[in-house]
């Protein structure tokens, strides 16, 4: 409370222009500052927008200009909501909603992942995690196991599971965001 005034509010965090304002680099026009530049080395964005860690273009599909992922992230969506509405009658089509909306979120994500230009490693990772899980639960319903043991047991598993699968799509990752960088391939 030392730092405030008797209105309640702190310092003012406002930029003040005059002397502390950044001078222009050697060779830049007056009154206009250079673009920041990235970890990468390359320059921000001219509207100054940069997707939080990507590096470069976001990679296309081979069926671009086609909105297929999205396409189907929308109609998985419109089936989830009807299959929700009809009740205990539209379970089958809100499973098949849920299903077209995690395929057409994979898409996206597993470029983007495997190009180099945004890391979607816990994700990924979690995907099939998940359907070991499952896996193992329906096999022990399967066989008769008592309820406990269908949560407590794929747990043994899950975690190393997931903890190997994320190392490796992080390493994964990183070679091809070197491979990005260096190279200076735009995807």
């Amino acid at each position: 409370m030392a730092n405030r005034s008797k209105g309640g509010r702190g310092r003012s965090r406002k930029r003040r222009s005059g002397a502390t304002a950044s001078k222009p680099a050697a060779g830049e026009p007056s009154g206009r500052r250079p673009r920041p530049q990235r970890r990468d080395g390359a320059q921000a964005p001219a509207d100054g927008y940069r997707a939080p860690g990507s590096v470069g273009e976001r990679p296309r599909a081979p069926w671009h200009p086609f909105p297929l992922a999205e396409l189907s992230i929308l109609v998985g969506l419109i089936a989830v909501a009807v299959g929700a509405a009809r009740g205990e009658a539209g379970k089958t089509l809100l499973l098949v909603g849920v299903l077209v909306v995690v395929l057409g979120t994979l898409d996206t994500t597993i470029r983007e992942h495997l190009s180099g230009y945004r890391s979607h490693a816990g994700l990924l990772a979690a995907v099939p995690t998940a359907l070991v899980r499952a896996g193992i639960a329906l096999g022990l319903f399967a066989l008769g196991a008592p309820r406990a043991t269908w949560v407590l047991v794929p747990i043994v598993l899950d975690v190393p599971l997931f903890s190997l699968l994320l190392k490796v799509l992080r390493a994964r990752f990183e070679d091809a965001r070197r491979e990005r960088v260096f190279a200076g391939r735009r995807y």
